[in-house]
């Protein structure tokens, strides 16, 4: 059985062609980048449009690399939410049109499930159950994974998003867009300890998240310290010690309060070079093991658009014609679960 999946929930355009005994047979990915760049921010109008520009084109070139034509595609799996309502619309209606040409069964996907089940496309992937830390531009949560579709919130950021607090602390050092990896490649040349930062909300009980007050507390330290090329390095060090620092501890809460040692870490800013090391020596520590994407699959992408919803076609999962809906927001604990978790 073949699936092909598609995400345009931001600004990424991509698609893929996943085989469920074969595995990922072909992925093509478009970043939009450059295009929004000169905003210094994502601006959703123009992002709709270049997915209008861009989707056709990589399903095709999707196609071509797996060696397939449309008769050998046996779904149409699309992100269906949350993201941006304008950018899910354009992947929902091409996915819904070709599901309905071709003849095969529509199946919406849910965007963080597609991250959570990323790792799943590796050689190694972890087992069931696991907790997960889905970190991204947009999320920050903790979840309790017992199988596909199982999912409990044990908790998620009040304010920004981590990778959100990234971009935002980097344009503050005058970074360009997107600045969390450059702030991040900032903080290698800084100085350990010569500026310390908060963990917020680390010292109450609990798992949620705050990093707003980071951005506020960098802007400060600037101020105060001018920005010289060290100084600006120091303090992206000390501000990426601190998110990271923050993420270790509420994930050594969430698995003693989940009794596990298996560990899942997921979107954009899980392919920060600290962070996973953070991650690493702690399941040492802990003796369990930490898993995650590889760096191409950290972002979003088609890949784990098409594996996702080969889990949801397999359990007989689909959509009808007149069930064309985005969703900007959608709560992951809300979805179905898949009876038998077995993955392919």
């Amino acid at each position: 059985m073949r699936i092909l999946g598609i995400e345009t929930s931001c600004d990424e355009t991509g698609v893929a062609i996943y085989d469920d005994k074969k595995g990922l047979l072909a992925h093509q990915l478009y970043s939009q980048v450059k295009l929004h760049a000169d905003y210094g921010g994502v601006v959703p109008e123009l992002a709709s449009r270049d997915h209008v520009k861009k989707t056709i084109p990589l399903i095709k070139a999707a196609l071509a690399d797996a060696g397939l034509t449309s008769d050998d595609i046996d779904g149409v799996a699309y992100t269906a939410g949350p993201g941006l309502v304008g950018a899910l619309l354009v992947g929902a209606t091409i996915g819904r049109s070709l599901a309905y040409a071709w003849g095969v069964p529509a199946v919406p996907v849910h965007h963080m499930e597609g991250h959570l089940l990323a790792p799943m496309l590796e050689e190694t992937p972890p087992e069931f159950p696991f907790v997960a830390l889905l970190v991204s531009g947009g999320h920050t949560m903790l979840v309790e994974v017992k199988g596909i579709g199982e999912y409990q919130i044990l908790g998620e950021s009040i304010d920004d998003a981590a990778g959100e607090a990234f971009d935002k602390t980097a344009k503050l050092m005058g970074l360009d867009y997107p600045g969390g990896p450059l702030l991040s490649k900032m903080a290698e040349k800084g100085t350990p300890g010569r500026f310390t930062f908060p963990r917020p909300m680390t010292t109450v009980p609990g798992l949620d998240f705050s990093f707003s007050g980071l951005k506020t507390f960098a802007a400060n330290t600037i101020r105060d310290n001018g920005d010289d090329d060290q100084t600006r390095a120091d303090i992206a060090y000390a501000f990426q010690d601190a998110v990271v620092d923050t993420l270790v501890i509420k994930c050594r809460r969430a698995l003693k309060q989940c009794g596990m040692k298996r560990l899942v870490i997921a979107g954009g800013v899980s392919a920060n070079r600290a962070l996973r090391q953070g991650l690493e020596s702690l399941m040492e520590k802990l003796g369990g093991q930490v898993y995650y994407p590889r760096t191409e699959f950290c972002t979003d992408n088609g890949a784990m658009i098409a594996y996702a919803g080969m889990q949801r076609l397999k359990n007989g999962e689909s959509v009808g014609l007149a069930e064309l809906k985005a969703y900007p927001r959608w709560p992951i604990d809300q979805l179905k679960p898949i009876a038998e978790s077995e993955t392919a």
